[in-house]
């Protein structure tokens, strides 16, 4: 897939109305401090929103409480038609299930390969899967990022980029229809992290996925995004395209967006 510059990727229209993801009031705080206050979002069928905002805006607390590891105070989550809060043990194990989260660590197993890094979810989610097709989908996830030759090394062999792809290899192999990425170039260089934004693109393509992209990388965001939300206070501060944060006056967006620009530099 090609970049796509400074201008928002095009989704299909077909689909693009189509939520998957709803969220309405949202509130989650710890002790004193709130960090998410009447939040409220969508994300629609084949979308890559990207989520901006400092540093504890609360940006990986929303992905969290999405899959309930965090467990929100008070709103509403609405996941593929399912509500996340009321769901019981295996209800809510079967639709994470359907949800790939890359953490910003990668958190690949370091005592096993590759190969048995990308099998061990596929053997506990694909109950009786035959070893055949479980080695095809290895070898097919892996040439998707690029990395067949790495099928039997340890993570301790591999560079935080490919340690990354690898990470990516194992989440789509289970193909899920919503990808969280908790920061996924965060601790690269620009040329691998680049890599990284079109790896996305191309996961999307391929998968058909619609996907949140938490990130401060704002070349991330260019190469990825259909849709950007800026949080700020816990809660929306502004949602829409690409050009609408570059054209923005105002003070809190023109900031950020200079602060990124002068990271970038």
């Amino acid at each position: 897939m090609t970049s796509q510059g400074t201008i928002s990727k095009k989704q299909d229209t077909k689909t693009a109305n189509e939520e998957v993801v709803t969220i309405r009031d949202l509130k989650i705080s710890f002790g004193e401090q709130q960090v998410l206050n009447d939040f409220n979002m969508e994300l629609h069928n084949g979308e890559n929103l990207a989520i901006l905002g400092k540093s504890g805006s609360g940006k990986s607390v929303l992905i969290k409480c999405m899959v309930r590891l965090l467990k929100a105070d008070a709103g509403m989550i609405h996941i593929l038609g399912k509500d996340v809060n009321a769901l019981k043990s295996r209800e809510l194990d079967e639709l994470r299930q359907k949800i790939g989260f890359l953490f910003q660590s990668g958190a690949l197993y370091d005592s096993m390969t590759v190969r048995q890094n990308i099998e061990f979810p596929l053997r506990r989610v694909k109950k009786g899967i035959k070893d055949k097709d479980i080695n095809d989908k290895v070898m097919e996830v892996l040439e998707n990022v690029g990395l067949t030759e790495a099928i039997d090394k340890m993570p301790s062999e591999l560079s935080g980029g490919m340690r990354k792809r690898i990470s990516l290899a194992r989440t789509i192999a289970v193909d899920p229809s919503i990808m969280l990425y908790d920061e996924p170039t965060t601790g690269l260089d620009p040329v691998t992290s680049k890599e990284i934004s079109l790896l996305i693109n191309d996961i999307q393509e391929k998968y058909k996925t619609s996907s949140i992209i938490i990130t401060h990388d704002m070349e991330c965001v260019r190469y990825t995004a259909n849709r950007i939300i800026m949080l700020k206070d816990g809660a929306v501060f502004m949602n829409g395209p690409l050009e609408q944060f570059e054209q923005s006056d105002d003070p809190v967006i023109k900031s950020f967006f200079d602060s990124a620009r002068q990271t970038i530099k």
